[in-house]
């Protein structure tokens, strides 16, 4: 007679999608990995230290940078190896970890970690316009932005996943992201990435 065995295991699909990001690849699950509007983003080990997955990833000789979002993985390999060298070895990876059952953050970050909330009228405006018309884009590339600040004029924004470091990303800031809020929010001057 068979005992029963109880797992937590299931069954992931993966399916990868390029970004404007040469470097980048997003390794998107058929469930939510993340609440909605969760992002993590691991630069290296160091900051990886509370998710096993980033740190098992971030192992790899060619991975610079682990972001997690909603149904997603994204991974930021170094310029010196060609993604059809390594993308096996890295889904392989990832869909094992996923079906383990194992969680993929094992203890809450620090709170500097996770932006910081408007204070005023004009800030909440400029959050509004980036949820509305900005993130969904972002999102869809494969990272996430973040309100960081506004101060004498100038808003301050965090660039995560495959934003962080992609050669498109300073034309997108300037062309597209400041402009839209110069037209939409008298107040602002400029736009800047913080952390990239």
């Amino acid at each position: 007679m068979q005992s029963k065995q109880t797992t937590d295991k299931r069954h992931v699909t993966l399916y990868l999608e390029a970004n404007p990001n040469p470097n980048s690849l997003k390794f998107v699950a058929n469930y939510m990995l993340l609440p909605e509007g969760a992002t993590f983003d691991f630069a290296d080990k160091e900051a990886a230290h509370i998710s096993p997955l980033a740190q098992e990833l971030l192992e790899h000789p060619h991975v610079e940078r682990v972001f997690y979002m909603s149904n997603f993985v994204t991974v930021t390999k170094s310029a010196d190896v060609e993604w059809i060298e390594i993308q096996a070895q890295i889904k392989a990876q990832i869909q094992q970890y996923l079906e383990s059952g194992r969680a993929l953050i094992t203890k809450q970050p620090d709170a500097a970690a996770l932006g910081n909330a408007p204070q005023t009228d004009t800030e909440t405006k400029i959050v509004n316009i980036l949820d509305e018309y900005v993130r969904p884009a972002v999102e869809s590339d494969g990272g996430a932005i973040q309100f960081h600040s506004f101060e004498g004029g100038v808003v301050k924004v965090l660039l995560q996943g495959s934003c962080s470091g992609c050669p498109s990303s300073t034309i997108t800031l300037k062309a597209g992201i400041e402009n839209l809020l110069k037209r939409m929010v008298p107040e602002v001057q400029s736009v800047e990435a913080q952390g990239v």
